[in-house]
């Protein structure tokens, strides 16, 4: 039987077995130093219930962490690019693999053990395709699981890793294009970036006038480059993705504005996005990053976006590395447009 469909047959039993069933493998923790964060993951891989997946081995540390409490993750620019929810990695031994088709075979619950068991006896003990766990092969390799990112786990991309799990000799690269890699690492630490949240200053602060300049900056020490290791014990293999922010975008929230520059781009320039309202400057005077309302807000508010961009990159020590998609993160802000009243006298 092709084993993606042996996998379907088998989910909504080994839904009950995996529960019951010890996993083999570990989360990893860390701690935070000196602007050095060696961090448990937030976004922990775990056992896939279809296919006797894992806990993912993947430690991840982070070097320039944001001072800013408040941080998020990167959403990449290109839509049609993501990090991957779901790789396969070094998992059981054949001890370890018979131990754990034993261990289900233990439950007793309406027969669902010895089924379940039984399915994956024919798998990894009578032939189809291994023979007896591949006891003989012990320390030549492991059997290769899934692993699932748990914040994208109910994500259609999450099952795209339905092989059940494959015998890969020790050394060997498996022909399998979500298995770890070096590129898969990278772009794995692509979403273990913590980014600062983007707290944009204005001048003036909540509340403008229409057709004058309202000032927007942010603070330079914020905006640095932050990297994100992601390694594997045990297999050599390890990426460093780093972001780093090269622009602020600004919208608005109506069609009733103008942006400073006029694409709405702030350039990063000496580490600060735009720059402070200086006291005496004039109130219609244009500043290098803003925007100025042409209509009132009436009796609600507008929500001005700020967006930062961030390049992205990656390094190995095995692979040449290069460009990953750009990333943005953002927040907005209300804004209050009054009309100017004159004086009539």
């Amino acid at each position: 039987m092709n084993q993606r469909i042996l996998s379907r047959w088998v989910v909504t039993s080994l839904t009950l077995a995996i529960a019951f069933t010890p996993c083999a493998a570990y989360a990893a923790g860390g701690k935070t130093t000196g602007g050095r964060k060696e961090a448990k993951q937030t976004s922990k891989a775990t056992r896939q219930d279809q296919n006797l997946g894992i806990e993912t081995k993947i430690q991840t540390t982070v070097e320039g962490s944001p001072r800013s409490t408040e941080t998020g993750s990167l959403t990449p620019a290109n839509s049609n690019w993501d990090p991957p929810a779901c790789w396969y990695e070094p998992a059981y031994t054949p001890k370890g693999i018979e131990a754990t088709v034993k261990a289900i075979r233990q439950i007793g619950f309406l027969g669902v053990g010895d089924f379940v068991g039984g399915v994956f006896d024919s798998y990894f003990k009578e032939g189809h395709p291994y023979k007896n766990y591949n006891l003989d092969k012990q320390g030549e390799g492991q059997f290769w699981a899934a692993a699932v990112d748990e914040k994208r786990k109910d994500e259609p991309e999450a099952k795209a890793c339905d092989r059940l799990p494959f015998w890969v000799p020790k050394g060997t690269t498996p022909k399998e294009p979500l298995a770890v890699s070096p590129k898969v690492l990278a772009e794995y630490a692509y979403g273990q970036i913590p980014v600062p949240d983007t707290e944009i200053t204005m001048a003036p602060e909540g509340e403008t006038k229409v057709n004058l300049p309202t000032w927007v900056w942010l603070d330079k020490a914020k905006f640095k480059k932050i990297s994100a290791t992601a390694s594997l014990p045990g297999t050599g293999l390890s990426a460093t993705t780093t972001a780093e922010p090269v622009s602020l975008k600004l919208d608005p929230g109506t069609s009733d504005a103008e942006t400073y520059p006029a694409s709405g781009e702030c350039p990063i320039e000496k580490g600060r996005i735009g720059a402070p309202r200086a006291k005496g400057t004039p109130a219609d005077t244009a500043p290098p990053c803003g925007v100025r309302y042409l209509r009132s807000s009436a009796d609600g508010s507008y929500e001005l976006g700020a967006t930062i961009t961030w390049r992205v990159t990656w390094t190995s020590t095995s692979e040449p590395g290069g460009e990953l998609p750009a990333g943005e993160f953002g927040a907005t802000q209300d804004v209050v447009v009054r009309e100017i009243q004159s004086v009539n006298r």
